[in-house]
């Protein structure tokens, strides 16, 4: 999985008052996890765009002091007005422990169901994921290619290379519908051999 890195400065002081003074020269308070004690920071708002932003997922190399944690987003919180980042949790990696992660799905091939005048109708755009840090994915693939008018891709069907996925096996990831105009168009061709029919 690809990483992004954000350079952040500790907080000695995490009260109110310093948050807000932090948020007011335009930097997130940030908190990482899961390495004993909690590390408090701050970084400007700007460093998370392409972390926030994104329907891709990365991990986290965040700069302190000349130091490195790798870290995942673990919650992040919004101003219910503005939209403006409040708050963001991380979650420290450890090279050796799994961690879970949704990551997105990605289509691939070219559906006989949607060539016939199907529609594609993506059930998860995101599947939850578990993996030692070094293993996790980008994106899992959910390749549609022998996907038939009516049928449905299951979890089952996707291929997982050093990951497993954390779903039941009856969840359904993409599924090929029969469009209204191909409805339309097999009712009347059924008619028309019913009418057919009578005639004889």
């Amino acid at each position: 999985m690809k990483s992004i890195s954000i350079k952040g400065q500790e907080r000695e002081s995490v009260g109110k008052v310093s948050t807000k003074a932090a948020r007011n020269a335009g930097l997130v308070p940030c908190v990482i996890y899961g390495g004993g004690e909690p590390v408090h920071f701050t970084a400007e708002e700007k460093a998370f765009k392409s972390l926030v932003y994104t329907p891709n997922v990365h991990t986290v190399v965040v700069e302190l002091n000349g130091n490195t944690v790798d870290c995942i987003l673990q919650d992040i919180q919004f101003d219910p007005v503005s939209d403006k980042i409040l708050h963001i949790d991380f979650y420290k990696l450890d090279a050796a422990k799994e961690i879970t992660m949704e990551v997105p799905v990605k289509v691939e091939g070219n559906s006989k169901g949607v060539m016939a005048g199907g529609v594609l109708r993506l059930n998860q755009r995101k599947l939850k994921v578990r993996a030692l840090p070094a293993n996790l994915p980008d994106f899992v693939v959910a390749d549609i290619t022998e996907l038939e008018m009516g049928n449905k891709l299951y979890v089952t069907s996707i291929p997982t290379d050093n990951f497993k996925l954390l779903h039941p096996d009856n969840t359904v990831v993409a599924q090929v519908r029969i469009s209204r105009a191909a409805m339309k168009a097999a009712q009347e061709a059924a008619k028309a051999e019913k009418g057919g029919k009578k005639k004889k």
